[in-house]
């Protein structure tokens, strides 16, 4: 699952890549955790908009008390779950969650590192996603994740849904059926750039950053 990935774009940059008409100015930081917020772009009126929005979908568990915050899920394992698919067959609900690169862990517990993955020769690049309005954080957002490819099967054995521009318009317009086509294909093993770091995973942790959920 991802839990970290960065976003280190001016709104202009942004909105010139997704085809933005009026860029907007995000709270959101360089490094984006669940349960804080990130930019997204979304369709309304036949106009593809920029909006901050929070990264998970609130969710209560069994047990938990009612004062206690909600666990973000900002990962989507499978489209076809209920939770999912009646967001995922309507084009208004899609998003797509611009990036610079994505981290995933690795190493030994207690040591693990941040090793970065990005696609090679897009600055930016997009991962496919869904959003809706909550009444505990206003707009959220959550990525759709898919098997990994060979590139980063030694690190992860799950990857982001990984858009590049000619694919835009289809993840935004099309049917429920291209979303599922989205999830099922394997990106290419060679526009991935993976970069190790000894970075200490937990180090930089943002202290408002929320235990993600995968659903």
């Amino acid at each position: 699952m991802c839990n970290l990935y960065t976003e280190r774009l001016s709104a202009a940059e942004v909105a010139a890549h997704f085809g933005v008409a009026n860029p907007v100015a995000s709270n959101a930081g360089d490094e984006v955790y669940p349960g804080t917020p990130g930019m997204v772009i979304r369709e309304e009126a036949g106009q593809r908009v920029m909006q901050s929005m929070t990264w998970g979908f609130p969710l209560r568990l069994k047990g938990m008390s009612p004062t206690a915050k909600p666990k973000p899920v900002n990962n989507i394992a499978d489209l076809n779950k209920p939770m999912w698919k009646g967001l995922a067959a309507k084009p208004q609900w899609r998003c797509i969650i611009p990036l610079t690169a994505f981290a995933e862990a690795e190493g030994v517990k207690g040591a693990k590192t941040r090793t970065w993955f990005n696609v090679k020769e897009q600055p930016i690049f997009g991962w496919a996603g869904l959003w809706r309005a909550s009444d505990e954080w206003g707009p959220v957002y959550s990525g759709v994740m898919t098997d990994c490819n060979e590139a980063i099967r030694p690190v992860h054995d799950r990857m982001p849904v990984l858009l590049m521009p000619e694919d835009y318009d289809r993840w935004l317009n099309g049917s429920f059926e291209d979303t599922l086509t989205f999830q099922e294909r394997r990106f290419p093993d060679d526009l991935i750039e993976v970069t190790r770091t000894s970075e200490l995973w937990v180090k930089r942790r943002s202290p408002d950053a929320e235990t993600p959920t995968l659903l």
